[in-house]
């Protein structure tokens, strides 16, 4: 039996595969593995059609049809642009409501996100600036044709057969047909581009950008104010990210009650069930990490994993109150680490936040985290401070003092103990007291202070310490 628009939407999370989709015309589309699931809006898939494998989008809400024609006119624009993109094969109704469109599945092609991706947490400069080259031509390409890609990251780029095809129709914008965009379109949708990476790489914009005016030379364009809408657009990016950590939607699973809040990695979330119901289970029974007043930390096994659960106490009454009217620390230290997170910078993943309240009171808190097995800085290092550290620790250090300056955050307690050596990079744990500065002032303070702390884990006069002195940034 074919499946129909509705069973597609009342599906949710999990719509079927292996079975045929009814399509207009009597045809039918198998699909074989869903690629992206937006529960009951759009559902995109890898399958097979009239003998040839496509990828598939499927626009099953309610009033779909705006997204369904943005899609078939984003990919007609492209076309008439003279730009590669998959080719449109088929579109059209789905019986029994909705809209379907098929393009053709490009076997072996690699998005420049992947490409990225496989060359790890410190891309090699070379490879990453041939990687950003490629994407910088396409984009201005696109922008001399009076185009914009207002969704514009670089998973929307495929390398195949030795071309770049551009993909994701919908948010293809024809803003100046026949002519090319002009500079403050051009600025900020290349801002738009910029401010998916990591702060560090604002300081590579200047040769970034000769890259693409070979392509579309635009007057007026200059590096100083492309930073700054850059610095503003990732802003708005991490905002709009850390305000997903805390609702239901695809990466995340909600839960509220009067007594209750809890946020999870979705992909986690059955297997931390136990915990999320009764987190105090992890305390009892097993050696703890801190048995502070403040907190209490475990080191807790779930499906043969290692994970780490820090219970954010309330030492009474008198203390209560101070917290009650105030997000909990579990949930500052929660968006802390999805900022860290988001921005590149070592930390353990955060996996789930609880908190129990009383109304809109708040009372304890927990915070899960995955568990990173290095040894701290002190242990690593020596007490002493007798000894320099070896090349790959000393630069794996100063990587992350220059993140955290770029990104203007400071961590707040910057002992030893809280920065873990684990895969040759630092990890920054503990973030209960981590800011991040909206003035230069503030952030001058805060590193200040950090920078100090950090110098002081050794003796004035060690050789450790006076390295420091030299290398950390003022």
């Amino acid at each position: 039996m074919s499946s129909t628009t509705a069973r597609l939407r009342d599906a949710g999370r999990t719509p079927p595969t292996g079975i045929p989709v009814a399509l207009a015309g009597g045809k039918s589309l198998q699909i074989h593995h869903w690629l992206r699931i937006l529960p009951g809006k759009r559902l995109v898939g890898y399958g097979e059609w009239d003998g040839r494998k496509v990828l598939a989008k499927l626009f099953i809400a309610t009033g779909a049809e705006r997204h369904w024609q943005r899609e078939s006119n984003g990919i007609q624009a492209l076309q008439r642009a003279g730009l590669v993109t998959p080719d449109l094969l088929a579109s059209g109704e789905l019986p029994g409501g909705g809209y379907y469109l098929l393009t053709e599945f490009l076997s072996g092609s690699q998005s420049l996100q992947q490409v990225w991706d496989q060359l790890g947490d410190q891309p090699d400069a070379l490879a990453a600036m041939d990687i950003l080259q490629d994407a910088l031509h396409t984009i201005a390409g696109m922008h001399r044709q009076g185009l914009a890609q207002t969704d514009l990251h670089l998973g929307n780029f495929l390398r195949y057969e030795g071309q770049i095809h551009t993909i994701d129709g919908d948010a293809i914008e024809v803003q100046e047909p026949g002519k090319s965009l002009g500079q403050r379109a051009v600025q900020r949708n290349l801002a738009l581009f910029f401010a998916q990476f990591q702060p560090q790489w604002d300081k590579r914009i200047d040769a970034l950008l000769p890259m693409y005016l070979t392509v579309n030379p635009v007057s007026g364009l200059e590096v100083e104010p492309l930073i700054e809408a850059v610095r503003t657009e990732r802003q708005r990016r991490l905002d709009n990210f850390l305000d997903k950590t805390l609702r239901d939607c695809s990466q995340f699973a909600v839960t509220r009650s009067s007594r209750h809040y809890c946020t999870v990695l979705r992909s986690e979330q059955q297997a931390l069930a136990p915990l999320l119901t009764d987190p105090d289970s992890a305390f009892g029974g097993t050696p703890l990490l801190k048995d502070g007043g403040s907190s209490t930390v475990a080191r807790v096994t779930v499906g043969g994993r290692d994970l780490v659960i820090k219970r954010y106490n309330i030492k009474g009454f008198s203390h209560w109150l101070k917290r009650f009217w105030r997000p909990s620390r579990a949930w500052h230290s929660w968006l802390a680490g999805w900022r860290l997170n988001f921005l590149g910078i070592a930390t353990p993943q955060p996996l789930a936040m609880i908190e129990r309240r009383l109304g809109p009171l708040r009372r304890e808190a927990w915070l899960i985290t995955a568990y990173c097995p290095g040894e701290n800085l002190f242990q690593r290092l020596g007490e002493t401070g007798d000894d320099l550290p070896d090349q790959p620790t000393g630069n794996a250090m100063l990587h992350l003092f220059n993140q955290l300056n770029d990104a203007r955050i400071s961590h707040g307690d910057f002992k030893a103990t809280n920065l873990l050596w684990h895969d040759d990079r630092v990890c920054l744990i503990d973030l209960d007291a981590m800011q991040s500065h909206d003035s230069e002032t503030s952030w001058h303070k805060g590193w200040a202070r950090d920078r100090a702390r950090f110098v002081r884990n050794w003796q004035a006069d060690s050789k450790l310490a006076q390295w420091l002195e030299q290398v950390l940034p003022r």
